[in-house]
Order: structure tokens, then sequence, then C-alpha cells
């Protein structure tokens, strides 16, 4: 998993903001319900130090905390990590705005439906709430989110099945939008600034938390 520096929390800070132990983390390290890979070691003036991707491991100790009631840890990690059920997931827009997954606004302006369709697939709901996160972040227009909208609707279907990294940029004004497959690290020329990097696996697991 590569991500940037900014990107990252360290443990320390971790247990701080989320209130939860030492003991705790590595039971559910233990237990699978924190990856691995999100465990990330690296060198600081201090020496070596543990750090996590740092909105993927807040979204995924929110779920753990609110889901734990009634599941044993290993049923709790089998949920956790059960894609199948997301998949297969479709709600209607009463459903997206009740669930506070997307705004009303978004929902209105990119949440068209197709001719038959009633309700939103999976694929749909990871579009627009990838619109409405860089939104709601006050980081994005909504002439650039119409862009975004257009590239995830035209370039995410080729991802199928794969895990993707969405890169937001600007050069001298103008925005540009890249998905690549994930981990993955661009470089960038000098005259580009990133604003914003997504990947898919934080988008899923702040759904998993709003869909559970």
């Amino acid at each position: 998993m590569i991500v940037l520096d900014k990107d990252l929390i360290s443990k320390k800070e971790l247990l701080d903001l989320t209130g939860i132990s030492y003991g705790q983390l590595y039971r559910w390290k233990r237990k699978k319900l924190i990856p691995e890979d999100w465990f990330i070691r690296k060198s600081t003036f201090t020496g070596q130090e543990t750090f996590f991707p740092k909105q993927t491991i807040l979204a995924r100790i929110h779920n753990i905390i609110n889901m734990k009631d009634g599941l044993s840890l290993d049923e709790l990690a089998d949920k956790l990590s059960d894609m199948s059920s997301l998949n297969s997931t479709a709600l209607t827009a009463e459903d997206i705005v009740s669930r506070n997954i997307v705004s009303q606004m978004t929902l209105n302006k990119f949440g068209n439906l197709t001719s038959g369709q009633s309700a939103y697939s999976f694929e749909q709901l990871i579009i627009l709430y990838t619109v409405d996160y860089l939104l709601s972040s006050g980081e994005m227009s909504l002439e650039e989110a119409e862009l975004l909208s257009q590239t995830l609707v035209e370039t995410a279907a080729k991802f199928e099945g794969k895990s993707w990294d969405l890169y937001f940029v600007r050069k001298m004004g103008v925005t540009s939008f890249i998905l690549a497959l994930s981990p993955s690290e661009l470089v960038f020329d000098e005259g580009v600034r990133l604003v914003n990097k997504l990947s898919l696996g934080d988008l899923l697991e702040q759904l998993k938390g709003k869909l559970s």
C-alpha cells in the first residue's frame, strides 16, 4: 500500500483520537479486523514508528465500534471483509438521503437514473459518494464535479474487480482527474498540484459504515 505522508496517522495519534487501547488495536489485528498491511513501519527522528492510512483506519475503527454489538470478533471480521453484500446493494434515492450517504444536492445534480431503473447500483453509489465527498470538502467546484462524475462513469468500469486510486490535480488552473490501479505512485512535474488522492479502499470502508 503506497500512501503520501500527509495521508498517514501515527499509532499514538490514532489511539489518542479514537480512545481505543494498544491492546484493543493489536487484538483486532490478530483477529484480522485490521489488515496486516495497514501497519506501516517508518523511520522517524525518534526511531521506528508505526503509521496507518489515516482515512481507512479511522473508518474501520468507527465500523468496528459501531458493528461489534451482538457479533463475535470472528463474525465481525467476516462481515467487514465480505464484499458480496456490498456489490449486491441497490438503494432508492430516499434511502440514500435518509442514510446520509450523499447530500440531496449531489443526488439531484448527478444522480440521474437510466430508463426503467428505480434504484442505484453499488457502482453508482461509489460514484455519487466520491463526488459528494470532494464537494463537501470544499476542494472542488460544481464544474469540476461534473468532470469527475463523467470521468468515473467512463473509466471506473474498466477497473471492475480491481482497486483503484483517484488523483485530483490542477495545473495552471486546469483540473484533471486520473484513475490508476492501486497501489500506485504517480510522479508529476513541478507545475502540478495534487489537490487530493482517494483510494477505492478508503471509499468502500466509509460506505460499509453507512450501509451497515
